[in-house]
């Protein structure tokens, strides 16, 4: 119940403002004002406010309790009027709300403009005064001006008091603790020692309750089976037992693992988990009731959860999800054709999957996949109106597409993620304004023109391409998620790049730098974000490359220093990254062919021998990845150069020979032609011209022509005409008059799963 304060003549400890996109945020800061207990030694303090409560409740929340009233400004008013504390959900959306704005007015109107509190979740304070960024603004006009004599905005600015929420800044509990003190009127680092100290205590009770309901747990399990074996008579007794230890199971793996997980004590869910499983593993399958063995499949899966997100436990992880396979196989077995049984087998064979594809295990979690597919396209066909089997079938479908694409199966790998493709187009016709539906059929059309580009389809990828760009330039609209806006400049730098190698350097640059240019603004919203700084590193790079191609020198210097730069400082903060080693590998080669454009052989060759040392240490760890290959080849392409150039004939051919023999198994394993313009290259600086026709016929015939490539193939005075009829076709993809990918089956199939 609401405590009752002698000294309070407010209804509502607080109001809280914002906007309906903002939902998630109310209702967490509601409920978690509402149970926040004030610290005993607190309660009763006399402040320059009052005195302090023992609790913040009751809290109001506009659009909650006011859903049906008939007079909602009146009920606003109200409201407010009996709120000792108004509190502003702040972000682009509430910013630009017209009644989060007039919510603000009504509370300043009444003389409490000190007693509102923000709590910033998304956007930027006073973003409005930066030209170009007014979309990002997080205060409301009433929040940012002052009122005049008539209860007006003025055109002074005023500094309202807030919290930032947000990753980098106060984060999500401090936050919190921020505006109880500015509600309580104590001071933040009180508050918090306070705070410190009470989790403490709380991490310490849960331990020890999670200590004693395992003990419990084991006491009721072996009454279970004693009493399961004793005697007919017993048998009641043996199954209610046996009901309060699955019972206190579910506790455990349930609410007592939320509660440990808000405490960081992994090492407890551990032991927790530990216990369960000794316990499911002692007793006889056969002898459960179904629903004790769905409950159990249930709980194995839990289980198995917690150990992969546990360092070096993915092979407990494992065995957590193969006992419930095991289990929910029984659960089959009892009722063949009950296809929601199906489904959870389905589920457990993909949650296994996905632990071996985490181990590396690719046939195992290839089998398990295949196995979920049928059994879940089973269901879905029992069910197709459900969106849940229907996108794990996709998901499913998708990810047996990467793993046969890692093994080298191209069009196999095609022909799952069309099939994906096509459940995610159903799932957005029935829900268009669904942004998840919309980013999965985004990626399911990148999926597309990747594999595409391995094959050697160009226009097929680009193609895909252009489809994924466009739902993700609609998803990046709205300015306040910047996740859709990373998406978008990710799929900006792949449509750019795979552009310029169809010889449309210009257009490529655009799109390349207009995905740089959003990388800085990410990061001028948050600095720390090592993946937009990446993001910028890899793009800076790519247009440094394509500046040098249009013989912009200078300005290809710079962007390759920016790239430069920025890997260094993440590889010091992640030196293990091995994304971060191949990417600064591939920038240390875009110098080194910016430097011997300029004539510095020295410095090229000091570059290209730093990504060379760097892929070989790699590829020792990871023999079998292709782009380390792909990048291994070309550093050794790079040193052949600067060898020929320091007049070294010996050297240059070892190295050309070198990078030759790494890129000779590329030309039977798909048409990639990063490959195959390297292979190409590698045969005619070895003067072998007969052994390159073929490969640039190749590249010819797929719209393969970058201006490297038609420079090196000029010095041997080969030809390479311009392949008019695919120029045509990319033109009409641009046009938009492709609506999409060539090849690109509509028909919906049988498909396969995973998480």
């Amino acid at each position: 119940m609401p405590e009752s304060s002698s000294i309070s003549r407010f209804a509502y400890r607080a109001f809280i403002s914002y906007s309906h996109r903002d939902k998630a945020w109310a209702d967490w800061l509601h409920k978690s004002l509402e149970t926040w207990r004030v610290p005993a030694r607190l309660v009763g303090k006399e402040t320059a406010h009052g005195t302090i409560p023992r609790r913040l409740n009751p809290v109001f929340r506009d659009r909650e309790e006011l859903a049906s009233a008939t007079d909602l400004g009146r009920k606003v008013n109200e409201a407010l009027g009996q709120s000792e504390n108004l509190i502003v959900i702040c972000s682009p959306a509430s910013a630009t709300s017209r009644w989060v704005n007039e919510e603000v007015l009504a509370y300043k109107r009444m003389g409490r403009a000190e007693r509102i509190f923000c709590l910033i979740v998304d956007g930027e304070p006073d973003a409005s005064s930066i030209p170009g960024r007014e979309s990002e603004e997080c205060f409301c006009p009433a929040l940012r001006l002052r009122l005049d004599a008539n209860g007006q905005p003025a055109s002074e600015r005023t500094e309202p008091i807030a919290a930032d929420a947000r990753l980098g800044k106060d984060g999500k509990a401090n936050a919190q603790l921020k505006l109880i003190a500015g509600m309580l009127d104590v001071g933040f680092d009180q508050l918090k020692q306070r705070e410190q100290q009470r989790r403490v205590r709380r991490m310490t009770a849960i331990a020890a309750m999670a200590t004693v309901v395992m003990s419990v747990t084991i006491v009721l399990a072996v009454f279970a089976l004693i009493s399961r074996h004793s005697a007919v008579t017993a048998q009641a007794a043996a199954e209610r037992r046996q009901k309060q230890a699955e019972g206190l199971v579910g506790f455990m793996l349930g609410d007592l693992n939320d509660k440990l997980d808000q405490v960081h004590r992994l090492d407890i869910m551990q032991a927790v988990d530990d216990k369960a499983m000794a316990y499911f593993d002692s007793l006889p399958a056969a002898d459960a009731t179904d629903a004790a063995l769905m409950l159990r499949v249930d709980a194995l899966k839990k289980i198995g959860n917690v150990r992969t997100e546990a360092t070096g436990q993915l092979s407990a992880a494992i065995d957590s999800f193969q006992s419930a396979v095991n289990l929910a196989r029984e659960l089959v077995r009892r009722s063949p054709d009950d296809v929601h049984r199906s489904a959870v087998l389905g589920d457990s064979l993909n949650w296994l999957g996905s632990a071996y594809w985490q181990v590396g295990n690719l046939g195992s979690a290839l089998l398990d996949f295949s196995e979920a597919a049928a059994l879940l396209q089973k269901a879905h066909a029992a069910n197709p109106d459900d969106n849940d089997l229907a996108l794990e079938l996709a998901q499913t479908q998708s990810n047996i597409g990467h793993i046969v694409e890692a093994r080298g199966d191209l069009a196999g790998a095609q022909s799952e993620y069309e099939s994906s493709l096509q459940l995610y187009r159903q799932l957005t016709a029935r829900d268009p304004n669904n942004t998840n539906w919309q980013s999965y059929l985004g990626d399911g059309w990148d999926n597309l023109g990747k594999v595409g580009l391995e094959r050697g389809r160009l226009d097929q990828a680009i193609a895909a391409y252009f489809s994924e760009h466009r739902i993700k330039a609609a998803l990046a609209k709205d300015a306040g998620n910047h996740n859709a806006q990373a998406a978008f400049l990710v799929s900006n730098a792949i449509l750019g790049r795979a552009l310029a190698w169809c010889g449309d350097l210009e257009t490529g640059l655009r799109y390349t730098e207009e995905a740089v240019g959003q990388a800085k603004a990410l990061l001028a919203f948050d600095a720390s974000s090592t993946d937009w700084q990446e993001d910028l590193a890899l793009y800076s790079q790519q247009a440094g490359g394509l500046l040098r191609q249009q013989g912009k020198n200078d300005l290809a210097a710079d962007a390759n220093d920016d790239a430069v730069r920025i890997f260094e400082s993440l590889l010091k903060k992640n030196p293990i990254s091995g994304d971060f080693q191949r990417e600064f590998s591939q920038t240390r080669l875009e110098q080194a062919r910016l430097l011997i454009s300029q004539g510095n052989a020295m410095a090229a060759k000091a570059s290209a021998q730093s990504a060379l040392d760097i892929m070989e240490k790699l590829r020792a760890k990871t023999p079998d990845d292709r782009s380390s290959l792909l990048l291994d080849a070309q550093a050794h392409l790079l040193l052949g150069q600067t060898a020929s150039l320091f007049g070294d004939n010996t050297a240059a051919q070892r190295e050309w020979t070198q990078a030759r023999d790494l890129l000779q198994p590329a030309l039977h394993a798909g048409g990639d032609p990063n490959f195959l313009a390297a292979y190409a290259e590698a045969v005619i600086r070895l003067d072998q011209i007969a052994a390159a026709r073929p490969v640039i016929a190749r590249l010819n015939a797929m719209g393969y022509r970058t201006p490297d490539l038609i420079a090196l193939v000029a010095s041997k005075h080969i030809d390479y005409p311009v392949n008019a009829e695919f120029q045509g076709r990319i033109a009409r993809i641009m046009q938009g008059e492709a609506t999409q990918a060539p090849g690109i089956s509509t028909d919906v199939r049988t498909a396969v799963v995973k998480h």
